[in-house]
C-alpha cells in the first residue's frame, strides 16, 4: 500500500503544473454538464486516529454523513457517496490517496480536514486536476496566497482571523511580552506569524519562541524554557493533542501562576480534556460553537446521539462545507467543476449552519464573521461542555486579510 501511495505521489508531482499559474474558471457562467457517473463522490481527508482525531477525525465522518442525509442521500436520483483515508499527518499519503481519488473513483470534491501541509499537498493536485476542494481543519493562510488556486475554499479559519482575534485581545487586556511554543510545521509557524505581527502592531512585545516537534508526547524541556523567560504571556502556537500536553505540562510545572496561557487555535473538546480549572479565562477565537443559537444547539443534539459528544466547529465545518457543496450541486444540477466553483464564488450573503455573512472571494477564502470567546470558571459553568462565554463578534472584514493584501496570483 504504500507503494502504491507513493508511485500515485510521484506521478501526481511529475505531472504538476504550480498551483498559482492554474487556469481560472471562466468569469461567464459555465454550462452545466449534469452529474457525471450518476454519483456525487465526496472524498474526506483528515486524521481519523492520530493526535488531532478528536477535533475532526471519526466525529468529522458523523458530520458529514448527517449532511449527505439532509440532503436526502441523492440529488435529482443521484445517490451521494462518502470516502475516507486517515492521512496519518503524512502529506505524501494525503496527495496520492486524492490523486487515486479523482483518476480511478472519479471524486467530485475534496474535503480537506486537519494539517496544512496535508492541505497545501491536496491543493497542488486538486489545482491540476481541476475539482474542487474545501480545506476546513488547516489554518496556514498559504492556501489563499502563494498557494492559491481555482478550486479551493478555505472554509473554516486561518491563522490571520485566530491571530487578529486572539493575539489582538491578550494585548489590549494587558499580555504585552510574549513567549511562544510553536508546532514545528506549516500551521504554527503561520500562526505564530501572524500573531507576532498583531502583537507589535497593538504594543506588545515577543521575547522568544521554541519550535516543538508535531506530535511531543512531553513538553516538559520546552515548557521550563518558557518558563525561564520574563515575558507575561504563553502563547501556543499549536493544535488538537499538542495543545493539550503543552497546557497540562504548564499547569504540572506551575508556568500559569506567572504567566498568562494562551491557545492560539483551542477546540472545545480541548476544553473538556484538560479540565476548566486549567483553562479559565482563557481567549479564543472562533467561527462556530454548539450552544450559539437555537440551531446549533439542536444541530449538536442530533450530533451527539451519533458521537456521543458535542461537536467541535471544525467537525461543524465538515457538516457546512459538505452542505453547501451539495446546495451547489442541486442549484446548478452539476457535478461539472467550473460551474460549481462559479455558483460557489456567487454567492454574496451566505448565512446557514456555519457560516455567518459569508463569501467566497476569488482567491478562495471564504470571509465570514468570527467570535472571540472566554473560557468559563468552573463556577460559571452549568455542567459539561458549557464552556464558553461569547466576549465580542468579530466582523470577517475585520478577521480576515483584505483582498489587496492576498498574495494570490491566479490569472
Amino acid at each position: 500500500m504504500k507503494c502504491l501511495c507513493h508511485t500515485l505521489l510521484l506521478a501526481s508531482i511529475l505531472g504538476l503544473a504550480a498551483p498559482s499559474h492554474a487556469q481560472s474558471p471562466s468569469p461567464g457562467k459555465p454550462q452545466a454538464a449534469g452529474i457525471s457517473g450518476d454519483v456525487i463522490r465526496i472524498g474526506f481527508v483528515t486524521d481519523l486516529s492520530g493526535f488531532t482525531a478528536d477535533v475532526d477525525g471519526p466525529g468529522g465522518v458523523q458530520a458529514i454523513r448527517l449532511a449527505i442525509e439532509d440532503a436526502g442521500g441523492q440529488i435529482a436520483g443521484k445517490k451521494i457517496e462518502l470516502l475516507t483515508i486517515d492521512h496519518q499527518h503524512r502529506s505524501d499519503i494525503a496527495a496520492a490517496a486524492v490523486s487515486k481519488w479523482i483518476d480511478q473513483d472519479n471524486v467530485d470534491v475534496i474535503i480537506g480536514g486537519t494539517n496544512s501541509s496535508a492541505n497545501l499537498a491536496i491543493a497542488h493536485i486538486i489545482a491540476a486536476k481541476k475539482v474542487p476542494f474545501f480545506a476546513i481543519g488547516a489554518g496556514t493562510d498559504a492556501l489563499t496566497n502563494k498557494d492559491c488556486t481555482p478550486y479551493t475554499v478555505h472554509y473554516a479559519y486561518n491563522s490571520i482571523a485566530l491571530a487578529r482575534g486572539t493575539a489582538q485581545a491578550v494585548v489590549q487586556h494587558g499580555g504585552k511580552t510574549w513567549f511562544f511554543l510553536t508546532s514545528d510545521y506549516a500551521f504554527g509557524k503561520d500562526l505564530e506569524k501572524e500573531s507576532v505581527n498583531v502583537i507589535k502592531a497593538s504594543g506588545g512585545k515577543v521575547l522568544g519562541s521554541v519550535y516543538t516537534p508535531l506530535n511531543t508526547p512531553d513538553y516538559s524541556s520546552f515548557v521550563m524554557q518558557a518558563q525561564g523567560s520574563p515575558a507575561t504571556v504563553l502563547g501556543l502556537a499549536n493544535a488538537g493533542g499538542d495543545f493539550i500536553n503543552a497546557v497540562k505540562s504548564a499547569a504540572e510545572f506551575g508556568v500559569n501562576a506567572s504567566k498568562k496561557i494562551v491557545g492560539l487555535l483551542v477546540f472545545i473538546s480541548d476544553i473538556h480534556g484538560i479540565g476548566l480549572k486549567d483553562t479559565q479565562g482563557m481567549y479564543l477565537t472562533t467561527p462556530w460553537y454548539w450552544d450559539q443559537n437555537e440551531a446549533t444547539r439542536a444541530w449538536s443534539q442530533r450530533f451527539e446521539a451519533v458521537a456521543k459528544r458535542k461537536p467541535t466547529m471544525l467537525q461543524a465545518a465538515d457538516y457546512g462545507a459538505v452542505s453547501f457543496y451539495l446546495k451547489a450541486v442541486g442549484a446548478t444540477g452539476s457535478d461539472d467543476p467550473d460551474t460549481i466553483m462559479h455558483w460557489v464564488k456567487s454567492q454574496k450573503a451566505i448565512n446557514d449552519l456555519f457560516i455567518r455573512n459569508g463569501h467566497v472571494r476569488r482567491d478562495g477564502l471564504m470571509v465570514h464573521d468570527m467570535m472571540l470567546m472566554q473560557v468559563k470558571t468552573p463556577e460559571e459553568s452549568s455542567g459539561a461542555w458549557d464552556y464558553y462565554k461569547k466576549i465580542a463578534d468579530i466582523p470577517g472584514a475585520r478577521a480576515f486579510q483584505t483582498e489587496a493584501e492576498s498574495t494570490c496570483q491566479l490569472p
